[in-house]
């Protein structure tokens, strides 16, 4: 069957398609016509009906955060007494807001907070300047020409002022409208007490911004640090950062597109850090003190009858004191000290240059000599030679390596006399006191004794190796090695009988050692040794902290004594030794139980010439032991009476407030 199309006229069939097309055309603008125009109805509806609503809910979707900083938690002494608290404040803070375009209203602003600052502050403290006010913001202004230069917004607010007064709050609240980007957080500042309790050992607190080059911080950088937050900078406030530190809050303020807030804000509140219950005692750390400043003093000038004991120079002082069994310490004294809440804000200038000589722990680390910067090198810092608290650990060494035996005499009545250029050593004040045995050696602390009987004899034995074999000897007794106290850069002693060996020999090298003047340690190693005589081998580590415990006083963590290493002796051996601690010590005698003691006068050259510093170790009871006390007084001339009257005095306020030495422990 043939298509009509094949027969209809070619003309019609083409006139037939136009109208088709154009019938297509025509429904398909209509189409999009209707389109466009519910389009048109749409967008009007969202824009004049939904469009209020709609704003809100945009609005209500963005906001700039506030991060708050933690608070910190507090450290408490032994027996409660707060030593850093963390107190509530409220704080200034400006933030560049987005959107900011115009730097007169900033410029306007600071010129306000001048004003408002000056009229409602406190009137005995220095007035902020719309240049202080704007350094304080952190912007880049020129108070001659009264221009700021542009300034990226940044995330986190700068603080003007902390700890405002109330009026000040009051005011600055109630016209946050007309102070563009201010704004009033809640936050905490650190205070320390006022008697400066152990206050090298608690150390300080430093912007998170300052902390950029300690590898402490660098392996925190992933725990959110703010850097206006203050962080641990020395001491147990570094040491325990992760437990005092706590956690940040925030405070969030609606904005609009263009970072403008628009609203009230809402407060998450910071969580508190855990608090710290320390083994240091108030009153017998106070004692500390007090007694190395006393004897600085009595130093300067001793009474009638003591002129030749009189030490001029001696300007600082250091003293341990650690109970033996547990290894808590409950005395850290590094005098002079400081005010530590001089840190609080950033510390003046001036203030530092004051303070700079005794900022340092040195106790367990190197504190320059309390002088002016050109005669540092004329006198010794607080890191010294052991001098003749050494000769105990001699005689153990001696007794250990099989070189003498509790019975080996010596006749001790004339300078000893060794190698091939006929080197001398002569004992203290030339004192010769014949026929001894190596417990009268240490109580009588014969030189000619220990260079003839151990340190020429362990030369002989280990000859070029005679370092590496005594500093391990050493090494057991905590000398040469960390504590384990875990302290912020505690020094690890040095000794110095390779150094020496090679302007002189091995030989002589090893006789200065045997006498102590061949090795430089801290107070808090001293310590640690004469802990470990006193517990006849068990090298305990010292511990500063007694309990954990969180925001309602709960025990979190709790400490357990930690032995790091045990040193096996015969008891002959230690008996040897102990009954021979019965140094000549100023105060010690007349305490009311027996203290196992040995002074020390180590002699150091310096550029001034040569100088005689105190050292002592000491526990007590002697025979059974329960505290170790050491102390230290560079330039502090003998240990008898530079030294071991403080350490007596250490020992009068631990019986007395803790107990344990001749009265009942508390």
């Amino acid at each position: 069957m043939k298509s009509p199309y094949t027969e209809q006229d070619p003309a019609k069939r083409e006139a037939d398609k136009r109208i088709h097309f154009t019938l297509r055309i025509n429904i398909f603008f209509f189409a999009t016509f209707a389109l466009f125009c519910v389009l048109i109805v749409k967008l009007s509806y969202l824009q004049f009906v939904k469009g209020p609503e709609l704003q809100v809910a945009k609005t209500n979707g963005m906001n700039t955060d506030t991060a708050i900083p933690p608070i910190r938690g507090n450290i408490l002494s032994r027996d409660g007494v707060p030593i850093a608290t963390s107190n509530s404040t409220e704080s200034l803070y400006f933030r560049v807001e987005g959107g900011t375009k115009n730097q007169d209203p900033i410029i306007e602003t600071a010129k306000k907070l001048e004003k408002i600052l000056g009229e409602l502050g406190d009137k005995n403290l220095p007035k902020m300047t719309t240049e202080d006010i704007m350094k304080a913001m952190d912007l880049d202004f020129d108070i001659n020409k009264q221009k700021l230069k542009p300034k990226t917004p940044y995330k986190e607010p700068r603080r003007i002022k902390a700890n405002l007064n109330k009026e000040e709050v009051a005011y600055l609240l109630s016209h946050r409208d007309e102070l563009h980007g201010v704004e009033v957080v809640e936050e905490s500042i650190r205070v320390y007490d006022q008697r400066r309790i152990a206050a090298q050992l608690v150390g300080y607190l430093k912007k998170y911004d300052d902390t950029a080059n300690l590898n402490f911080y660098k392996s925190r950088a992933e725990d959110g640090y703010l850097l206006r937050e203050t962080v641990g900078f020395d001491g147990l406030e570094m040491m325990y950062q992760d437990e005092l530190r706590g956690k940040p809050g925030k405070k969030s303020y609606p904005v609009n597109a263009a970072g403008k807030i628009v609203g009230n804000g809402t407060l998450e509140k910071p969580e508190k850090g855990k608090n710290l219950r320390l083994t240091i005692d108030t009153n017998v750390q106070l004692a500390a003190q007090q007694a190395i400043m006393d004897q600085l003093k009595w130093l300067h000038n001793p009474p009638s009858g003591y002129a030749r004991f009189a030490a001029p120079y001696a300007r600082s002082g250091y003293a341990v004191a650690m109970e033996v069994d547990t290894g808590k310490v409950v005395a850290m004294a590094s005098m002079p000290d400081y005010d530590t809440n001089s840190w609080t804000g950033g510390m003046d200038t001036k203030i530092y240059q004051q303070v700079k000589y005794f900022v340092n722990n040195g106790t367990i680390r190197n504190s320059p000599p309390n002088f002016p910067d050109d005669q540092q090198k004329r006198h010794p810092s607080s890191i010294l030679y052991l001098g003749s608290t050494i000769k105990p650990l001699s005689i153990l060494i001696g007794l250990k390596e099989g070189l003498i035996t509790p019975g080996s005499y010596y006749n001790d009545n004339a300078p000893f006399v060794y190698g091939k250029d006929n080197s001398t050593v002569r004992n203290s004040d030339n004192h010769y006191p014949g026929m001894i045995s190596p417990t009268r050696a240490i109580e009588v602390s014969s030189n000619t004794y220990m260079s003839a009987k151990i340190g020429i004899p362990f030369y002989n034995k280990y000859q070029r190796k005679s370092g590496e074999a005594w500093e391990k000897q050493l090494a057991e007794f905590g000398l040469g090695v960390t504590t384990g106290s875990g302290l912020p850069w505690e020094y690890d002693g040095m000794s110095e009988i390779d150094a020496a060996a090679k302007t002189s020999s091995y030989q002589s090298a090893m006789v200065f050692a045997s006498w102590g003047q061949n090795g430089k340690y801290t107070t808090l190693q001293l310590t640690q040794f004469a802990a470990t005589l006193g517990s006849r081998g068990k090298r305990v580590k010292p511990q500063f902290v007694e309990e954990v415990l969180d925001s309602e006083g709960k025990v979190v963590k709790g400490y357990e004594p930690e032995i790091l290493n045990q040193v096996d002796l015969p008891k002959v051996y230690w008996d040897t030794v102990i009954n021979g601690m019965k140094s000549g010590a100023e105060g010690i005698d007349k305490l009311p139980y027996t203290v196992a003691r040995k002074t020390g006068t180590s002699t150091q050259q310096v550029s001034g010439g040569t100088v005689d510093n105190a050292v002592f170790i000491s526990f007590a009871p002697a025979q059974n032991p329960k505290l170790a006390v050491a102390v230290v007084v560079p330039e502090g001339g003998y240990g008898r009476y530079g030294a071991s009257p403080i350490a007596a005095k250490i020992y009068e306020a631990y019986d007395q407030y803790v107990g344990g030495l001749s009265t009942p422990k508390k």
